[in-house]
């Protein structure tokens, strides 16, 4: 597991150096597809999420481990049941495959936000359930 641990932050790491400056709209920067030994049938997708002012989302779930890297303003994230976690650039957010994403937000009412999602699912299941 501490192997399989290190090669996720690897993974990690490369992908946030090489498309830290990209600018893309909710379309993958990265899927990283087959993945080696212990992670077969699984693979890494890499969005960039720009939120305008006061922009939120409704409740979901990834179905992954998603990793999130805050690269300008401010966010707000929670999952279900958890607090909410108010992150600025350089932080991160971590949600496990089975967590409710209940609340991702622009903190700002004046500036806009962006970050990278990294997702670790399933190779071909859909990125985003909605849930009530």
């Amino acid at each position: 597991m501490k192997q399989l641990s290190s090669m996720l932050l690897v993974l990690l790491f490369l992908n946030v150096v090489a498309i830290a400056s990209a600018s893309a709209a909710d379309e993958p920067l990265s899927t990283i597809t087959p993945l080696p030994g212990a992670l077969e049938n699984q693979e890494m997708r890499i969005i960039e999420i720009n939120l305008e002012p006061g922009q939120s989302s409704s409740p979901h779930r990834h179905n992954a481990h998603v990793f999130v890297y805050v690269l300008e303003g401010e966010v707000e994230m929670q999952v279900r049941g958890g607090p909410i976690v108010k992150l600025g650039p350089g932080e991160t957010f971590y949600e496990s495959p089975s967590d409710i994403h209940q609340t991702s937000r622009n903190a700002s009412s004046t500036a806009s936000a962006k970050f990278l999602v990294h997702m670790l699912k399933v190779a071909g299941a859909p990125t985003t359930v909605a849930v009530d």
